[in-house]
Parts: C-alpha cells; sequence; structure tokens
C-alpha cells in the first residue's frame, strides 16, 4: 500500500521523523538525568506507546481512565493518570488497571484507599500542585503535606511524590518566559516535597513539563520525570513556539470539487482536524503557499490564488494545528515510510488492523 492508496481524510506519520523525535528525547533526557514519561494523550496508540519505551521511556503518562484501561490491556505497565477523578467507581478501575494516580483533595486519598483495599493492591500516589494556572492542583503547600500525611498513613496507598505541570509554561511565546515560568512551577515541586521530608515523608518523584517548555525542563534541577507527549509527533502549534522536534504527523486530504479557479474543496474539515487554535491548518508540498478555510464537518477550501492548482482526486498533506484533538478524530495511524505504508495503527484501539 502507498500513500496514494489510502483513503482520505487520513493521518499520516513519517517512520522516519517520528524516530528521531523518539531518539533524540530519550538521549537529551538521559543526558540531562530525566527519567521521561510521555503523555500518551497526544496519540492514543498502543503501537507508539511501545516504541516510546523500546526507546528508553519509563512508562506512560495518560489522561482519561479509558487511556488507562487501554494501555494496561495491551500490558504496557507504570502508567500515570494526570488528570484528578472524582467518582469512586473510576477510582475503582483505575485501581483495576494498576495505573499511578494523582490527588488534590482528601476525600480522593480516602476514596482511593478504599478501592485499592477492596482490591488488595497499593496504589502509587502523586499530588497535583496547582502551579498558577487554577485548573486542578492543591492551592497550598500546607494542604499538600495535610494530603500526603493522610497518604502515608492509608494502608494500600503509596505516597510518591508530586505534580508540577504548567499549562502556562508549555506556551508561553518566549523562551525566557518558558524558562521563568516553568522554574517556578517545579520551584512549588520542590517546596512542597522538602516540607513533605521535614515531616518525615519519602518522595521519589517530581513529574511535568511538556513539549513547549522541553528546552527549559531538561536544565532544572527539580524535575525529576517529564510528560512531553506532543514531541513524538510535533504540530503547529509547538512548532510556532520553536519546539525543535521533526513534524512526523500530517493529515491526507484530497481534492473533491475544482469547478472554480480560486480555490479548490477537500474533503478535510472540522471532523479532520482540530479546530481550537487561532490558525488553521498548512498545506505543504508543492502546495504550501496555498490557504486553508474551514468549509464544515467534512469540508475545507484551499485557497490558491497564485499558487498551481491542484487537479480533481489529487491528494494533499497538511499539518495539524493541534496533534492531541486532531488525533482523536481518527481511528487509526497510517504509519509511512517513504511513499511505503508500513503499518497500519488502531486509535483508541477503534479498530482492529
Amino acid at each position: 500500500m502507498t500513500r496514494s492508496d489510502i483513503p482520505t481524510p487520513a493521518l499520516l506519520l513519517d517512520l522516519d521523523a517520528f524516530e528521531a523525535n523518539l531518539a533524540r528525547a530519550a538521549s537529551e533526557s538521559t543526558e540531562a538525568g530525566k527519567k521521561l514519561r510521555p503523555h500518551a494523550k497526544a496519540h492514543k496508540c498502543v503501537d507508539i506507546a511501545r516504541r516510546q519505551i523500546a526507546a528508553g521511556a519509563v512508562g506512560i503518562c495518560v489522561a482519561t481512565v479509558a487511556e488507562a484501561e487501554l494501555f494496561s490491556k495491551a500490558g504496557i505497565s507504570d502508567l500515570l493518570l494526570t488528570s484528578p477523578v472524582a467518582d469512586p467507581s473510576k477510582i475503582a478501575r483505575i485501581v483495576a488497571a494498576g495505573a499511578m494516580a494523582i490527588v488534590d483533595h482528601p476525600r480522593q486519598v480516602a476514596w482511593y484507599q478504599e478501592a485499592a483495599s477492596t482490591a488488595n493492591s497499593q496504589t502509587a500516589i502523586l499530588i497535583d500542585l496547582d502551579t498558577g494556572d487554577h485548573r486542578t492542583g492543591v492551592p497550598t503547600i500546607d494542604v499538600a503535606v495535610e494530603i500526603a500525611i493522610a497518604i502515608d498513613r492509608a494502608s494500600h496507598l503509596w505516597l510518591r511524590g508530586v505534580q508540577a505541570y504548567s499549562v502556562a509554561a508549555s506556551h508561553e511565546a518566549d523562551e525566557e518566559a518558558r524558562l521563568r515560568t516553568s522554574a517556578d512551577a517545579f520551584g512549588l515541586a520542590a517546596e512542597a516535597r522538602a516540607e513533605m521530608a521535614r515531616h518525615g515523608l519519602h518522595t521519589d518523584i517530581s513529574s511535568g513539563g511538556s513539549t513547549g517548555s522541553w528546552s527549559v525542563d531538561l536544565a532544572l534541577p527539580d524535575v525529576t520525570e517529564l510528560q512531553a507527549g506532543s514531541y513524538a509527533l510535533m504540530d503547529m502549534a509547538y512548532e510556532k513556539l520553536g519546539a525543535r522536534f521533526d513534524r512526523a504527523l500530517t493529515v491526507l486530504a484530497s481534492v473533491i470539487s475544482a469547478n472554480h479557479g480560486a480555490f479548490v474543496t477537500i474533503d478535510a474539515g472540522f471532523k479532520a482536524f482540530s479546530t481550537d487554535r487561532p490558525f488553521p491548518p498548512n498545506p505543504l508540498g508543492a502546495h504550501q503557499n496555498a490557504h486553508y478555510r474551514w468549509g464544515g464537518d467534512e469540508f475545507g477550501y484551499l485557497d490558491i490564488e497564485g499558487t498551481p492548482k491542484p487537479r480533481l482526486g489529487q491528494k494533499i498533506e497538511f499539518a495539524a494545528p493541534h496533534c492531541d484533538p486532531t488525533v482523536n478524530l481518527h481511528d487509526r495511524i497510517y504509519a509511512c515510510r517513504g511513499d511505503q505504508v508500513e503499518e497500519i495503527w488502531p486509535v483508541m484501539g477503534r479498530f482492529q488492523p
């Protein structure tokens, strides 16, 4: 199967770029003395997670209970669920999946203790810190210590450390600002761990970071684990921030109408690309100077004035504005080496290859 045989719209993965990204992230994190636990919410793909671990990752981060179950059933261990959960039935599923979890409230500690006790298992816990985004996380170090003590006293829980993820640091446009913001986040983590140590509590993990802050997080002494995930695929948002990984992910679309002189219509719209960034997908190759416009659920327009006009049926690759939600719109990834499709990988196990 070649690229020209792929039905569109479709997710493509350039294996050469992908493998280079995995090797670079593994090498740089090792050289910096950090562990790499990539965030699988970027790709939701067991095949990619296995390759990340084979390249040196210590485990995988997940964002949802369904992701934890997917990777656990596939035999991938050492999972970290990075989102707090406030549903006892979901917490029981997290415990069953064997994932490390995060909490930001004492009630969650009680729920995890109950679920782990019922399952007769030990569940590792990180305490989520509010690094300034005010999305999740404990509001103060005193509260973090209170929760840490509760975890330490629980018979079926294991206190491992803290999570200090900063949304702001991931998307700061200026590298100096990223460094300040990320350093503040991990400085808070170091302060929290030091206060826990003064209470006789042992922690070994300070987890966080992202592809956007990768270059600065490597140099921060308080980081033990890096959660970057998009580095494996890359997207326009991180390219605009100067992230130095190769573009591996693209969306392939076909020209389905070419009856106008100034534009053509393609078969990739809101259901093929994420729409949460203030810029549209970017055509690549011979049509890189054309401009994409949204055309509806299944359609997009490509304004071609001043550029070669694509022919009816021609296939064009596009860079995605944001890889995570773009991947989530598809059920498979076509892994390509040059023009050849080497493998087809399921997204969230939605099809059997």
